[in-house]
């Protein structure tokens, strides 16, 4: 089925016929029409790429039309694959037809590989290595990439496990390329370095499927440099800011003409755009993406201070980054150029403290204590991007035991990026991956990752012996226990043993005890948890303990639960659950439930009747009911 859904899913271009007299195929009257016009109407829209590929095979006029470079396969593919016009200039020579074949090409190899991957990962959560054949793809990315695009933008509540996998792909191949430009950047000199660009390659890596670009923020950081402008003409309409063009900015000199500038800008981001800090919802990783801090008007110290930092330099204020501890700033010379300068000659921004000027003492006494001279210097931007990451590697480390990790391993991912061989955190990555490796899912290929990371720290410092020991001693354990393992378990109502089984796979659920909803994607006849859980989750405390059905949901939270089948009841008004793994167990939403994908239900063969059963006898109740 998903063959001849990749093979119908796409047009063949036809090879080009013998040439055939415009007699013989009725269309006299058509070729004698002007050109102009003949283009305008193969260029209407109303022409698949199969009937332009026709039309140019029946005489000599209209193939040369339908030539390559021109606008009829120009426009076959604006039509068809309208996003991937931007990267083409209008001077540039392209053969239309080409791109054609070459992006149709890249599709069915993009649609063959997401249907391929559902029966080679449904028992692990895609790998860290499990995209080589990805890698190898030839043709451009873009091209790849665009039809990944398309599958998650299909209509409807079908081909969920497809757009499951077409995102993890995306995930990891925007991932991979904004990784390699930040590494990059990072080997630049410092003086060609932006503090803006190296955040804005946090902010994406950490969102790869939002439309981020530096351009993008660059121009909304544009529209408030302008507002600052016209606030600052008011102030001093000759100020030397004011001439400067976009894109080109040099430092302004005196002080007197600086503290305009500043106050400007205090005026518009503060009092006229409403920005602030955000006291009231501080931990939270949206505090620490610049589109998001544009978006919401609100961050924490480092991000505010980065906007703010950024503004002041393009109108030629030039202040400087301060790795403060617990609360970043910027800092504002007021000695004389070439002096011999101690932190007594700068004056402190706080632009998470709407732009609040402070003395030394007054930063001390900002975050309580007393600290060393050498925490007022400036830092480069190496330093600032890994303050931002250690930032969201310490909120990564609060995420729920339920949760993907994500912002944990993209924080990892990040830190060591620049710090490659920090052992702490390379434990931490090993730990975390030996996490994801076991549970909830097994992955061997997970745990080869492990032990190539172990090796790394144990070459770094062999000081960490026993740790990298234990680890190490443990996932030969999972390989060995990996080799054991028999094929997948299937489970059948019909079994003498499962017949206290009430409910089935793809059914809605209500908790009776904490309200939230959820669908069920596995069921065990009694509870399969260890001792400890069940002590730790009061279980026995039920009426009927452990020994009842436990059932795996997805919660429209967003985790995944372990819950005891008389605490879950149907839900009378189902609804779509919105979680990530939804994709990963279901095909589709009908409305009233979800239909287990091919994987699924092969561990669940008889689940998919009995839901039916069930829901055609619940609203035969109420049905019933109503009447």
């Amino acid at each position: 089925m998903a063959a001849a859904a990749v093979d119908s899913a796409m047009e063949v271009v036809p090879a080009q016929a013998e040439e055939a007299a415009p007699e013989a195929t009725g269309l006299s009257c058509l070729v004698n029409l002007p050109g102009e016009v003949l283009e305008y109407i193969l260029c209407s829209g109303s022409l698949t790429a199969a009937d332009i590929g026709r039309v140019s095979s029946t005489c000599r006029r209209l193939r040369e039309l339908c030539q390559s470079s021109g606008k009829v396969w120009k426009e076959q593919f604006r039509v068809r694959w309208p996003s991937l016009m931007k990267h083409y200039s209008p001077t540039d020579y392209v053969n239309w037809l080409e791109e054609y074949k070459v992006r149709q090409k890249a599709g069915l190899e993009a649609r063959k590989i997401v249907a391929s991957f559902s029966k080679r990962f449904f028992s692990e959560h895609v790998p860290c290595n499990g995209f080589s054949d990805i890698e190898n793809l030839e043709g451009p990315e873009i091209f790849f990439e665009d039809e990944l695009v398309c599958i998650l933008n299909m209509e409807g509540r079908k081909a969920l496990t497809w757009k499951y996998y077409a995102k993890k792909i995306l995930y990891y191949l925007r991932q991979q390329k904004i990784l390699n430009n930040l590494k990059a950047f990072l080997q630049q000199p410092d003086d060609y370095e932006s503090y803006l660009e190296g955040a804005v390659y946090i902010d994406q890596y950490c969102n790869p499927l939002s439309d981020i670009s530096l351009k993008d923020i660059q121009a909304q950081i544009d529209s408030i440099v302008e507002l600052v402008c016209k606030t600052l003409r008011g102030i001093n309409s000759r100020h030397p800011s004011l001439a400067f063009k976009a894109g080109e900015s040099s430092m302004i000199m005196e002080i007197e003409l600086q503290s305009q500038v500043l106050d400007a800008m205090n005026y518009v981001l503060y009092d006229q755009l409403k920005f602030k800090g955000n006291r009231m919802d501080y931990y939270n990783a949206l505090n620490l993406y610049m589109h998001q801090v544009l978006i919401r008007r609100t961050g924490i110290p480092i991000s505010m201070s980065l906007l703010y930092l950024t503004i002041a330099r393009q109108l030629g204020v030039p202040l400087e980054p301060v790795n403060f501890p617990s609360h970043f700033l910027l800092r504002w010379c007021q000695g004389a150029e070439g002096a011999t300068l101690d932190i007594f000659d700068y004056i402190y921004i706080d632009a998470f403290g709407k732009g609040k000027q402070l003395t030394v003492k007054e930063c001390e006494y900002l975050i309580g204590q007393h600290v060393t001279a050498a925490l007022y210097g400036v830092v480069n931007v190496k330093k600032v991007l890994q303050r931002m990451v250690g930032n969201l590697l310490s909120l990564g480390k609060r995420e729920g035991i339920d949760q993907s990790y994500q912002l944990l391993r993209d924080s990892l991912d990040l830190y060591l990026a620049m710090y490659p061989d920090q052992v702490q955190l390379l434990l931490l990555q090993a730990r975390l991956y030996f996490h994801l490796g076991i549970w909830p899912e097994k992955s061997f290929c997970l745990v080869l990752k492990v032990l190539d990371i172990l090796q790394h720290i144990q070459t770094l410092d062999p000081g960490q012996h026993g740790a990298v020991g234990y680890l190490v001693q443990h996932t030969l354990e999972h390989i060995e226990r990996k080799k054991e393992e028999v094929g997948v378990e299937v489970k059948l109502r019909s079994h003498e043993k499962h017949r206290d089984v009430c409910y089935s796979i793809g059914l809605i659920m209500k908790h009776k005890r904490y309200g939230y909803n959820c669908v069920i994607y596995g069921w065990d006849p009694t509870c399969m948890m260890g001792h400890e859980w069940i002590r730790n989750m009061n279980v026995h405390s039920l009426p009927h303990g452990h020994h009842q059905p436990f059932y795996n949901v997805l919660v429209e939270d967003g985790s995944c639960r372990y819950a005891a089948q008389e605490n879950l009841e149907y839900n009378v008004e189902p609804q779509e659950i919105s979680h990530p793994d939804v994709g990963r167990y279901f095909s589709e939403f009908t409305g009233t439930h979800y239909i287990p994908n091919a994987e699924l239900e092969i561990r669940y063969p008889e689940d998919l009747e009995s839901v039916y059963e069930t829901v055609q006898n619940i609203y035969s109740a109420k049905k019933e009911n109503v009447e």
